[in-house]
């Protein structure tokens, strides 16, 4: 509004809004009858959630939802919680996100590496995919276990159960999205199929099963808000459901807001936006809705559509709205083997194929976590997928980092080391033969620490001074200050002093604050000229050891 709102602003986000909801409507239907709920569950969050999203998110042209995300999660949530385990999950997830952005917790997801992010991304799309192919075929089958292995051996002894019917339509349902792509991407090519499909199961009377026949009694319109029953012990239950879905809303919302950005040259607000989808989810949960977050399809073609201010989002929320209201009797009608044709192309869109097999050529460990995470999603849990993905990425990058640190014994100055400003003469100073100086290079934390300590061990004689060099020892952590405090024991049963060499602030805060000496000035060398100008110094005291005993305790 700072910037100016006009009238051709506010006509092209009418236009981008009613765009967006055509695209949405078959989307939300589609995304609530995988979840395990009914279709107008998922037109209601649409148009709480996309409401909220618009209005208080950190995106300015961000349009919010129910997303393939949130399928598994839900699905299993409402199988062990039932419905109202659900909404209470929501309006949970709704405040940690609330509490994770006015926290400033935003740039915590930006550390999920990317094979976790692809590898259950894909996972979820297999799972979505899977779980339509009942309704693609038509099978007359009561009960399809939720489990991958088990839902599959029930689909392939039951292929004969096959309505023909119902595969036909969804055959031509696929076919027509395809095709309408392929035409111009700003054809509703969700809408044209949904449409196309069902006028012909109804002229041609298809024996075929619907939104109706499966749910025959839809409300029509908005529900009264109700806060949902609780129990201490059903939140104790459903906090890592809750975890869960704040951490897919955050994902999901962010990774759009940032592809909105290259769009539109705006830079969202991070934390805002976490805030905005919080605020959403409780709401949703309120409304008898299901989780939501930022949809990447939905938001790109609002911002193709003219889009350019949350305005737009917040008109795909009200004609989504006149959806509800009067469209509900007619919306009946559509075969769920067309919105199972819907679900195929979204599962398609979501599995980014490309990026799997990119991934997995970059590097084995790489290709390690997105496949493990990929079968964990798909075989076990979502939960647990990206429990352990995350787990393992971190402790491979610990090993990757701890193998690039370097402790190595100096006998000279090599020319790369030499400061600015520098004599030239200065790069072959020898080191005195009562000095051994030890390089570090990279962090000294808890995946390298021992190994610290080892180099120190190894040397065959202790010399009368030590010299660590820490130019190029950006970070120290606790178990790093741990082996420092350990080389200082060693060396003072060895009687050598210690000498500090260009501490870094970092580091040089932690020794501080551990308390290693006293006056941390004294053992400490501005630079490495200065650190060898105290060991000369030192060795020509013949008394240093007296004096000196204790250097880290003066």
């Amino acid at each position: 509004m700072k910037e100016g709102y006009s009238f051709n602003l506010f006509r092209a986000d009418v236009i981008a809004g009613l765009t967006v909801a055509i695209v949405a409507l078959p989307l939300a239907m589609a995304m609530a009858v995988a979840s395990g709920a009914s279709p107008d569950k998922g037109l209601v969050t649409a148009v709480v959630a996309g409401f909220f999203i618009s209005f208080l998110g950190g995106s300015r042209v961000q349009i919010g939802g129910p997303t393939g995300a949130f399928v598994v999660v839900i699905f299993n949530v409402i199988a062990q919680h039932g419905f109202n385990g659900l909404i209470l999950s929501s309006i949970m997830a709704g405040i940690i996100l609330v509490v994770a952005g006015y926290a400033k917790l935003g740039k915590l997801i930006k550390y999920i590496p990317y094979p976790v992010i692809t590898g259950f991304t894909t996972g979820i799309a297999v799972i979505i995919a899977s779980s339509q192919v009942k309704d693609f075929l038509g099978l007359t089958v009561d009960n399809v276990p939720a489990d991958f292995l088990n839902k599959w051996y029930v689909y392939l002894t039951n292929i004969d159960k096959t309505t023909y019917a119902a595969l036909l339509l969804g055959v031509l349902g696929l076919a027509t999205i395809i095709i309408c792509k392929k035409i111009s991407p700003k054809i509703p090519s969700y809408l044209v199929s949904i449409l196309l499909i069902s006028v012909l199961a109804y002229v041609f009377s298809m024996p075929v099963e619907t939104i109706g026949s499966r749910f025959p009694s839809l409300p029509t319109g908005l529900p009264s808000p109700v806060w949902p029953e609780f129990s201490l012990d059903q939140i104790r239950d459903l906090v890592p459901s809750a975890f869960t879905i704040a951490f897919l809303a955050g994902i999901e919302a962010l990774l759009s807001a940032v592809v909105a950005d290259g769009l539109i040259g705006h830079k969202h607000s991070l934390n805002q936006e976490l805030v905005g989808q919080g605020v959403a989810n409780i709401a949703s949960g309120i409304f008898g809705g299901i989780p939501a977050t930022g949809a990447i399809a939905r938001t790109a073609t609002n911002i193709k559509a003219g889009g350019r201010t949350p305005v737009a989002g917040i008109f795909h929320a009200i004609f989504l709205l006149v959806f509800l209201y009067t469209a509900m009797d007619i919306l009946a009608f559509i075969p769920m083997a067309a919105l199972a044709a819907v679900l195929f192309m979204v599962s398609w869109g979501m599995s980014d194929l490309k990026h799997f097999i990119q991934i997995a050529k970059i590097s084995p460990s790489d290709r390690t976590i997105l496949i493990l995470t990929f079968l964990l999603t798909v075989m076990v849990d979502l939960t647990v997928a990206i429990g352990v993905g995350v787990t393992f990425a971190s402790l491979l990058f610990m090993r990757h980092m701890a193998r690039s640190v370097e402790v190595r014994r100096q006998h000279h100055r090599s020319e790369y080391e030499a400061q600015d400003g520098d004599d030239p003469a200065d790069d072959d100073i020898e080191i005195p033969e009562d000095v051994i100086v030890l390089q570090i290079n990279g962090p000294l934390f808890y995946g390298f620490a021992s190994e610290f300590c080892d180099k120190l061990k190894s040397l065959e004689k202790m010399p009368r001074i030590l010299i660590l060099r820490m130019r190029f020892m950006p970070y120290l952590d606790a178990s790093g200050e741990n082996s420092i405090e350990d080389i200082i024991k060693i060396c003072r049963e060895h009687k050598t002093y210690v000498i500090f060499s260009a501490v870094r602030p970092q580091p040089r805060a932690i020794l501080q604050k551990a308390g290693i000496h006293k006056n941390l000035d004294g053992a400490i060398a501005v630079d490495f000229e200065h650190a060898l100008a105290m060991a000369k110094e030192l060795l020509a005291d013949k008394n240093f050891m007296e004096k000196h005993l204790d250097p880290c305790n003066k």
